[in-house]
């Protein structure tokens, strides 16, 4: 049975205080910024950017891109309305240059309890220091193979393992514990890496997560049978080292928690297609070009790059702005994916524009 959501707590009218934070229609508050600092990457992953569609490396106007000032006032705003959890994403976002400036500036926002940012690795090994000397507490790596031909072949013929893995030590060795290790499973392509890779990780400390299959943009290909359901996984890896459940993180918290019964670390499953969790999704995202995308699945953004070049004093009409938007927000694509497929509903936002 579910219980219905008061009106008065999804829609606070004129009368609420002004420092209760929107929630969207769904009675989910806005806890998570990913923001896109570049729509650039080095990397030709098919199922985010196949070469095939993206050939060439100067993809989007730099002239477009948000600028660390417009940025900086672009997380204020949202930090009033309830953001504590912030993540730098691309493309790859080392390729932005004097990207730990703009981290040592967020740094020091009050009220971001959490500051992380995603990346291929690749560029790790040489920024890994400045980073978390700037302040940044927090790296994700995606990583879905150690092999190195099917690495080279999964990067688009760009990456390669070694400059991965030196930059997992390069960030361990300047600080950053716990590293998150994000693997896309793809049946029939990667699925044997699986082992292989939780065999080098269990008890480094480092947190493996592996992630489904999804349907992000319109050019990966996508399709349902080369999903690797996550209790299918969890079987196959209990079956080599005994798992034990753990209890999330957080409230809204992506990924089931494991840990090994031996003691060896932690693993974790975010199982958008086969266990879809938009209840509890308390994520925007912001491209680049400064549009704001309410889902990770949504078709089309809502321009905040216009307020952002405007005055510093509209810095109050910016985040009326957010918060109408947010307030508006009924997304759970993946709760009602199937019927939106039926109904030929099928373009997303590519995923190197916002992010993962």
């Amino acid at each position: 049975m579910t219980t219905a959501i008061p009106l008065r707590l999804l829609h606070p009218g004129p009368s609420a205080p002004a420092d209760v934070p929107p929630l969207d229609r769904l009675g989910r508050p806005l806890r998570d910024l990913r923001l896109s600092v570049i729509e650039t990457c080095n990397f030709r992953c098919p199922y985010c950017m196949p070469e095939d569609e993206y050939p060439r490396d100067d993809i989007g106007d730099s002239a477009s891109r948000l600028s660390f000032d417009e940025i900086e006032r672009l997380v204020r705003a949202f930090v009033p309305l309830g953001l504590r959890k912030l993540r730098l994403t691309g493309g790859e976002p080392l390729l932005r240059k004097r990207l730990p400036q703009l981290v040592e500036r967020l740094a020091r926002i009050d009220g971001i309890d959490d500051l992380a940012l995603t990346t291929n690795g690749s560029l790790l090994a040489r920024h890994a220091r400045a980073l978390r000397d700037a302040g940044l507490r927090r790296l994700t790596v995606s990583l879905d193979t150690l092999d190195p031909a099917r690495f080279a072949q999964l990067s688009g013929g760009r990456g390669d393992i070694g400059a991965v893995l030196d930059g997992i030590e390069a960030a361990q060795a300047a600080g950053f514990a716990a590293i998150k290790l994000n693997c896309v499973v793809q049946r029939g392509v990667n699925e044997d890496d699986v082992l292989p890779l939780l065999e080098r990780f269990r008890g480094s400390g480092h947190i493996v997560r592996f992630i489904e299959y999804m349907d992000v943009g319109t050019c990966n290909g996508w399709r349902a049978e080369r999903v690797l359901p996550s209790r299918e996984l969890h079987a196959r890896i209990h079956a080599r080292w005994p798992l034990e459940a753990l209890q999330p993180g957080y409230r809204g918290e992506v990924a089931e928690r494991y840990r090994y019964a031996d003691g060896a670390g932690e693993l974790g499953f975010v199982s958008s297609v086969s266990a879809p969790f938009c209840g509890d999704c308390h994520r925007a995202r912001v491209s680049a070009d400064g549009k704001l995308f309410t889902c990770l699945f949504a078709g089309d953004g809502h321009d905040l790059r216009t307020l952002l070049r405007t005055p510093a004093g509209d810095d109050a009409a910016l985040g009326e702005r957010i918060a109408g938007l947010w307030t508006q927000r009924t997304d759970r694509y993946s709760e009602v994916r199937q019927a939106q497929r039926d109904a030929g509903i099928t373009r997303h936002v590519e995923m190197y524009a916002i992010g993962g």
